[in-house]
């Protein structure tokens, strides 16, 4: 028996009240005196129990904080023992001591040990026929041999599983077109950080419902069976590894974030400057190098562009899904502008949208983009750039590029806003019954002051800063857009 018992380690403010239950004298006896000449102050020694129905009364009486039972009688019923001793409330502790192992010695606390464990608790201490006088693990260590091999097992196909349904998953995205058509060079990092988000997404539905599903299916309760069920306690490999795993995976994550990010802001010294500037609910692209301006955007293939957003009233987003990024216009002037760097690999014809709403309009806020060949971006300019003697094409062009095409027709149907086919030199009726002739000055101070004068069975819709960018040519060229539409 072990000199020193280490449930004394920890001395307390009063003597322990111990209880000794076995039905040898001698262990009694000897015990007893071990423990009050070692722990001299420390130990009442409360009662020598011989049998199962003094240890309950003697419980119940003296209570005691620590009650040492002879393993190796046979005479006490420690089944009962037990069950009686977890029933209780009070904090307690047994220890089970055998004089044939020398160097064991099992502690029982009521405060961490339930009921169901009792039996596998005893099973932890077997006498060895292999090695007489010798305590042995054996069976627990039979248990938990066979409830490691069926863990791994079950493990194994579970992991196969989950490969399985995350190549068919992966597979089954391949081939769904869940992106539009990559168009520019910012769109190949951003496409490779999405696959492969994409396939750690999948890995971890997987993962998920492959457990979860098999779980139920494989662990499920039968039918009849009423036993408990087997006691599992934590693991701190487990936690610091589906801790270590996650957070490596996150912070991998915003490394590719990162790349990715200053892949798409890597500028070109020679890339091509665009002046986009929105308002509700038309976009306008000018080419300050160029000197020309126009209501769509023309682009070269395989040459950077530089585009300088900002917005004349409120916040807009400019979008084309087939470049990937998006950057807001924001209003409030030069401090306000920003930039966004395109690089279209992809010749054709897409369309920029609005990705922020802004109003009424918002939904058809969008202008054709379209790309096109270096040489035949060249010709475009010079086209455009030979427009401008003609004041009526110019101001068919700034009409387009100002939005006020989006709410007037130059053909006669109704719109939201009056139709300008006819209305040079006629007569308008105005909300409040009087009417006016659209002349020059009269067709200035509508662009100019929308909300001055309203016409009879249209609403004030027409935003107060329209024109807000226009210049007094651009203002006449418009005007004259307008009279030549008879």
């Amino acid at each position: 028996m072990r000199k020193d018992i280490g449930v004394f380690r920890s001395i307390p403010k009063r003597p322990r009240r111990v209880l000794i239950a076995s039905s040898h004298a001698l262990f009694g006896q000897g015990l007893r005196s071990l423990l009050e000449k070692q722990q001299q102050g420390n130990v009442e020694i409360v009662g020598l129990v011989s049998n199962l129905e003094e240890a309950i009364q003697a419980l119940e009486k003296e209570e005691p904080d620590l009650v040492i039972v002879d393993y190796d009688d046979r005479s006490l019923n420690r089944d009962e023992f037990l069950a009686h001793f977890v029933e209780g409330e009070k904090k307690l502790r047994v220890v089970l001591l055998s004089l044939q192992g020398s160097d064991n010695a099992l502690i029982y606390d009521r405060r961490t040990l339930a009921a169901s464990q009792i039996d596998e608790w005893f099973e932890e201490w077997t006498f060895s026929k292999e090695e007489p006088g010798g305590w042995q693990r054996s069976a627990v260590l039979r248990r938990k041999k066979a409830l490691r091999s069926s863990s791994m097992r079950h493990l194994l196909i579970a992991g196969v599983l989950v490969a399985i349904l995350t190549a068919l998953l992966v597979a089954g995205l391949g081939q769904v077109r869940l992106l539009p058509v990559a168009a520019s060079r910012q769109a190949q990092p951003i496409d490779f950080l999405f696959g492969l988000e994409f396939k750690v997404i999948a890995f971890l539905f997987s993962l998920i419902v492959v457990f979860m599903l098999y779980s139920i299916l494989v662990f499920r309760r039968r039918r009849g069976d009423t036993s408990d069920a087997a006691h599992v306690t934590g693991s701190s490999r487990l936690e610091m590894l589906w801790t270590i795993v996650p957070l490596a995976t996150v912070l991998y994550f915003a490394y590719l974030g990162g790349q990715t990010l200053a892949e798409t802001q890597r500028a070109d010294p020679h890339a091509l400057e665009v002046n986009v500037i929105a308002s509700q609910w038309s976009w306008r692209f000018e080419y300050p190098e160029l000197g020309i301006s126009s209501a769509e955007l023309r682009l070269p293939v395989n040459k950077q562009v530089v585009l300088h957003l900002r917005s004349l009233d409120v916040i807009h987003s400019f979008w084309v899904p087939e470049f990937r990024v998006k950057q807001d216009a924001l209003p409030g002037g030069e401090g306000f502008i920003r930039d966004l760097l395109i690089t279209p690999t992809m010749t054709g014809e897409f369309k920029v949208r609005c990705a922020e709403m802004c109003g009424l309009q918002h939904a058809f806020m969008e202008s054709p983009v379209i790309v096109v060949s270096q040489e035949e971006f060249d010709a475009w300019a010079s086209q455009e750039a030979g427009l401008a003697a003609d004041p009526v094409e110019r101001g068919r062009n700034y009409a387009g590029q100002f939005g006020c095409l989006i709410c007037h027709t130059v053909d006669g149907t109704a719109s939201t806003g009056p139709t300008w086919k006819g209305l040079f030199g006629h007569q308008v009726t105005l909300s409040d019954g009087t009417q006016v002739v659209a002349d020059e000055a009269y067709l200035g101070e509508s662009i100019l002051n929308p909300s001055a004068r309203i016409v009879q069975g249209f609403q004030d819709l027409m935003p107060a800063n329209i024109a807000a960018g226009m210049t007094d040519q651009q203002l006449a060229d418009v005007i004259e857009f307008i009279k030549s539409l008879k």
